[in-house]
C-alpha cells in the first residue's frame, strides 16, 4: 500500500470513528454485582484504570459529551460498572477505578472478584482499554491488572492519559517504558495510544480503533 492509499484508509477510519462516537450514547445501568450486568449481543469495550487516571474524562472526550461519565475529585468513589449503549452498535463499560489507598482490603478484594468474573464471563467483550497515567508510567498496581487480564485471556489496549502534562522528551521515555512492559504480557494489544482529554490529542485515533470493533 502506497502513501496515498495509506492516507485514504486512515482518513476513512478516522471518519468512521467520528461518526460512531457522534451518535446517541445512552446510559443503560450501573452494576454493583454480576447480577446487575445487562445482557447484550453488542460488542463491548471496557475502560479500566487507577483511581484519578482520567478515565471518566476520556470517556467523555471520546463521546463528545461533558457529563456522560461522572468526573469525580474523590478517588475511589465509583464502585459500579456503568454501561452505555453507543449508536446501537457498541456497548461501553466504565469500570470502577482501582488502587485508591483509602479503599479497604475487603473492598479491594471485592473489586478484583467482580472485575475478574465480569472479564472472564463476557463473551462479547472485544477489548479492554487500560488507562495509564503518563506522568507515572505503569505502576505495580497497573502491572497486576495486566497480569489479571492475561489470566482472563482478554485483549487489552494500553492508553496513556494526560499527555499534555509532559514535555515531548518525557512522553517519549514514558511511551518506551510502557511499550517495554506491554511486550511482557500475552494479552496486550500491540497498538498503544497517547491521549489528552484536555487538548484532544489521540482521541480521534482511539475512536477509529474502537469503531473497528462495532457492528457494521
Amino acid at each position: 500500500m502506497d502513501n496515498a492509499d495509506s492516507r485514504r484508509v486512515r482518513a476513512q477510519a478516522l471518519e468512521q470513528g467520528r461518526m460512531l462516537f457522534a451518535q446517541e450514547c445512552e446510559f443503560v445501568r450501573g452494576a454493583a454485582d454480576l447480577g446487575g450486568i445487562p445482557a447484550t449481543k453488542l460488542p463491548e469495550v471496557a475502560f479500566v484504570g487507577r483511581s484519578n487516571v482520567g478515565k471518566s474524562s476520556l470517556v467523555n472526550a471520546l463521546t463528545g459529551r461533558k457529563t456522560l461519565a461522572r468526573v469525580s475529585n474523590t478517588p475511589g468513589r465509583t464502585r459500579e460498572i456503568n454501561f452505555f449503549r453507543l449508536g446501537g452498535r457498541l456497548m461501553l463499560a466504565d469500570l470502577p477505578g482501582y488502587g485508591y489507598a483509602r479503599v479497604s482490603k475487603a473492598d479491594s478484594a471485592k473489586w478484583t472478584e467482580l472485575i475478574f468474573a465480569y472479564l472472564a464471563g463476557r463473551p462479547n467483550l472485544r477489548r479492554v482499554v487500560l488507562l495509564i497515567d503518563s506522568r507515572r508510567a505503569p505502576l505495580p498496581q497497573d502491572v497486576e491488572v495486566m497480569d489479571l487480564l492475561d489470566r482472563a485471556a482478554v485483549s487489552y489496549q494500553l492508553v496513556l492519559t494526560k499527555v499534555d502534562k509532559l514535555k515531548p522528551t518525557e512522553l517519549k521515555n514514558v511511551e518506551a517504558q510502557t511499550k517495554a512492559e506491554s511486550e511482557r504480557h500475552t494479552a496486550a494489544y500491540p497498538e498503544m495510544a497517547a491521549t489528552s482529554a484536555e487538548t484532544g490529542e489521540g482521541i480521534a485515533e482511539l475512536r477509529a480503533s474502537l469503531a473497528a470493533l462495532a457492528i457494521r
